[in-house]
């Protein structure tokens, strides 16, 4: 049987299309869901793809993940310069985890440079839009290869 990747979407993520498109594009997160699943498929993984507005179902998941899932690829959102929680409880599973920004977050405000999830993950990538979704499951298929 395939690898199994859980793809975990933050706070505002569901407004994809409508918020922004000027930064963040006009796909919405359904297409992202239906590319990701495409690539997933292509890639021989199985995918379950969440999306929440709140922390603590954000954590249930990646603590959820630990009997379910070989990998995650995380897209936390604001979250991603706040959340000490979630940091750990990625470390705390300690399932190899992609971080994922549709924006580069680097080209915008300072507070968006810091990220609590990228020291805890075995890369980050940002800036490519929808794409950086499918360059994340190529990313953890590479990084299982890899492992090998």
């Amino acid at each position: 049987m395939g690898k199994s990747v859980l793809v975990i979407n933050g706070p505002n993520l569901n407004l994809l299309g409508k918020r922004e498109p000027e930064i963040y594009g006009r796909t919405t997160l359904s297409d992202i869901e239906r590319m990701c699943k495409n690539c997933a498929s292509n890639l021989g993984f199985e995918l379950a793809f969440m999306q929440s507005n709140h922390e603590g179902e954000i954590l249930d998941a990646i603590h959820n993940a630990v009997d379910t899932h070989d990998g995650i690829v995380i897209n936390a959102g604001a979250f991603t310069h706040t959340s000490v929680a979630l940091m750990d409880a990625l470390k705390g599973v300690g399932l190899p985890c992609v971080e994922v920004h549709l924006s580069n977050t680097f080209a915008r405000e300072d507070f968006r440079h810091h990220s609590y999830i990228s020291p805890v993950a075995i890369g980050v990538i940002c800036g490519f839009g929808a794409k950086s979704y499918t360059l994340a499951l190529e990313a953890l298929a590479n990084y299982f290869e890899q492992q090998k």
